[in-house]
């Protein structure tokens, strides 16, 4: 498929689950969901009954992430932090509780029905520090060097033009800023019957990098001191739960997935400037001093 059409089947998808989120239907990201219940191995039970109490009901139904990065992403008061793929704002909402008054908290999302979701959860939050704003994680619209903290949940996997996503994170960043996303990341070779299924792309499985990859691309976009901590890793019974209803040999095909995807924690920096103090340092030559 191509870019446009992925981002459209995307946007349709996400869409519906912001008006999901209206009802009782819940993605399982909070502490509540049983053992029983049908949830998604990788969106289920992800935040805490601390933070689940943080934010609104509806926020924490509009989850569709792999992970917690304001739980993990140190987040320090004054701090200006961008949620990519912000959805229904619970990360953008938690974020901004972390930084305080003297902080901000961006979220960007493509979807209107997300937007309209976030915006109404920071309303019933009564969180102030807060920009839901519309836009594609490949065309960030922030200036060079005005974020401090870029994070994101299962988002980037399902851009089809990753390196853009990370060159603009990187633009955005400030000099000394970090990257610290939840994602899914991949060891190993996916079958290509994975690569081709929209539905699981959407589902943060298809368009999952390889470590190795990620790891290229991050330095490739200027990225350094670059980590990937695995928080979960998926097993065969995991694997055979989200291939189910996909029109795939399941139990052919699970054998070939289980332990490679796993939800993990990718850390980089952008360097901070260094210093000018040498004579000649900015282009000032010693001559100039005399």
């Amino acid at each position: 498929m191509s870019t446009e059409s992925i981002k459209e089947v995307i946007r349709e998808k996400y869409g519906q689950a912001a008006l999901q989120a209206r009802t009782d239907r819940s993605s399982c990201c909070g502490p509540s969901c049983a053992p029983d219940d049908a949830c998604d191995p990788i969106t289920s039970n992800l935040y805490g009954a601390r933070e689940a109490g943080e934010v609104p009901e509806q926020a924490l139904r509009a989850s569709l992430g792999c992970g917690n990065p304001t739980a993990l992403a140190e987040l320090k008061p004054g701090e200006t932090v961008l949620d990519l793929g912000s959805g229904g704002g619970i990360d953008v909402l938690l974020s901004a509780k972390r930084v305080g008054r003297t902080g901000k908290a961006y979220g960007l999302d493509m979807t209107d029905e997300m937007l309209a979701l976030a915006r109404e959860n920071q309303k019933k939050a009564g969180v102030e520090n807060v920009e839901f704003l519309k836009g594609e994680i490949e065309n960030i619209p922030l200036p060079d060097n005005s974020v401090d903290v870029i994070i994101s949940n299962c988002v980037i996997n399902l851009s089809a033009d990753k390196d853009r996503v990370l060159r603009e994170a990187f633009r955005v960043l400030k000099p000394g800023g970090r990257f610290a996303v939840s994602d899914v990341v991949v060891t190993g070779e996916v079958p290509s019957e994975i690569r081709k299924n929209v539905e699981l792309w959407i589902g943060c499985i298809a368009g999952a990098l390889r470590d190795s990859d990620y790891r290229s691309k991050l330095a490739h976009a200027g990225f350094e001191n670059i980590e990937i901590e695995p928080t979960r890793i998926y097993d065969i019974e995991d694997a055979r739960q989200f291939l189910a209803g996909q029109g795939m040999d399941v139990d052919a095909i699970a054998p070939q997935v289980a332990g490679k995807f796993m939800s993990a924690f990718v850390r980089a920096v952008k360097a901070a400037q260094k210093a000018c103090c040498a004579p000649t340092c900015c282009g000032v030559s010693k001559s100039e001093f005399a």
